[in-house]
């Protein structure tokens, strides 16, 4: 447990990496909101997630699996911690911000080859919000 990153993963990496240059400026892991945000982009008033389908349970997702030892522990650590991130975007879209939520495997599946397609559908989230 102790080698699992929290902060600076090669996905994160990868996503502030495509979204710096396209342009956008961030701050990264924003204490001062709730639920510490891993990309902030004040301009837009939006903030993305990049969740771990391991540990946030992301349904259908061959990377979100339950252990075979300790069954219980997991099932209640990952089902305590989707329930933090349904109260977090609510008090964040209570504030006024935009939510969008990255997936591990969607960055797994295209930063060794092409990460451009992600960044086009998070840039226009970003942008359609701003708009509106």
């Amino acid at each position: 447990m102790s080698k699992i990153r929290s902060k600076d993963t090669k996905p994160e990496l990868a996503l502030r990496k495509a979204l710096f240059a396209r342009g956008f400026r961030f701050r990264v892991n924003d204490m001062k909101l709730p639920g510490k945000p891993d990309i902030v982009l004040p301009k837009y008033k939006t903030i993305i997630f990049l969740h771990g389908c391991f540990w946030h349970g992301h349904e259908g997702c061959k990377y979100a699996y339950t252990p075979k030892t300790n069954t219980k522990f997991w099932v209640d650590k990952i089902t305590s911690n989707a329930e933090r991130d349904k109260t977090v975007f609510q008090k964040l879209t209570a504030l006024g911000w935009n939510v969008l939520i990255v997936w591990e495997c969607e960055i797994r599946h295209t930063y060794k080859h092409d990460i451009t397609p992600l960044i086009d559908r998070i840039e226009g989230a970003i942008l359609s919000n701003s708009i509106s």
